[in-house]
């Protein structure tokens, strides 16, 4: 008889691990001793990661295979269509909808003993909110198929309360070093490490609570870890919001580069989410806080000022 494999204590699986925040979270797991495995669409290097496995969630039979293999502690599901201008609604609700369903029925039919399941949502399920601090408690309002996807994805997930330990984060905007230039602050940051003289944007006086990516894996860390947070619901954020233009205006005092700033008709959104500034006084409730980092440091980070990136 074959001797019975001894399984390491603490492994963590993330989906999603070749992207923005799925590297910074495997080097974070990988730091605190996890043997990290995850999941990707294409075979890449991902550092830090023990073993990458590609393939997609709608791929439900190789999913469950994934996971009988690795047979994780903890899972912090990442992968989804996160920009919330991409075009292709369809491929939207076909990742983060059904992609997540295939991914619990896994769990689930695979015999997880994991002791958390962390699905990341999203902020924008409050929609179009224009005053006063969002709580997890504000009545979901989303205004975008991106928004509309992610809470049919928490409701999806009530499902599984039973037979999976599953925790909801839902992150407000956050940003690094890595995030690509679709996405507004590492833009703005381009144009100012690139001494650009103009830019354009679109709403300038869109409000938004902005967090540092190591803040958010922090938080999405000891969430994994906590059990109290189990069955529960969690902003993740700084709980303060900033206009595009106090951005620029962030920028261009580190810099000392003045920029002209146009709005151009083509990037105001319909439909926009005016403000989204959260509380953070459940998750700091559990968590006791996380490394909370001020945008003006972050941005400084971004521009090349100090700090270094995650390797």
């Amino acid at each position: 008889m074959a001797e019975r494999q001894v399984l390491p204590s603490r492994r963590a699986f993330i989906t999603g691990v070749a992207g923005f925040t799925g590297r910074y979270l495997a080097y974070s797991l990988a730091q605190a001793g996890y043997e990290v495995f995850g999941l990707a669409q294409d075979a890449v290097e991902v550092p830090h990661v023990a073993r990458l496995f590609t393939g997609l969630l709608n791929d439900a039979e190789r999913l469950l295979g994934i996971v009988g293999e690795v047979r994780p502690n903890v899972v912090a599901h990442l992968a989804a269509i996160s920009f919330v201008a991409h075009g292709d609604a369809d491929e939207i609700y076909r990742t983060n909808v059904q992609g997540t369903r295939h991914l619990l029925d896994a769990l689930v039919n695979a015999g997880s003993q994991c002791s958390s399941v962390l699905l990341a949502s999203s902020a924008n399920v409050y929609g179009n909110a224009t005053a006063g601090v969002l709580t997890e408690e504000s009545p979901p309002a989303p205004a975008n198929d991106y928004a509309q996807s992610k809470l049919a994805m928490e409701k999806e997930a009530k499902l599984y309360q039973g037979c999976l330990p599953i925790i909801i984060a839902r992150p407000f905007n956050y940003t690094g070093v890595g995030q690509t230039a679709n996405f507004l602050i590492p833009k703005i940051v381009d144009h100012f490490r690139r001494r650009a003289p103009v830019i354009e944007l679109g709403n300038l006086d869109v409000a938004r609570d902005f967090s540092d990516v190591r803040s958010v894996v922090v938080a999405y860390q000891k969430l994994l870890e906590s059990p109290a947070a189990v069955g529960q619901t969690f902003n993740v954020c700084s709980g303060h919001a900033y206009t595009l233009m106090q951005v620029v205006d962030m920028a261009k005092a580190i810099t000392g580069h003045d920029i002209e700033v146009r709005v151009n008709p083509a990037f105001v959104r319909q439909n926009e989410v005016k403000l989204l500034q959260g509380s953070c006084e459940r998750l700091i409730g559990v968590i006791g806080g996380t490394s909370g980092i001020a945008l003006e440091e972050t941005l400084r980070w971004m521009l090349g000022f100090n700090g270094s990136e995650v390797s």
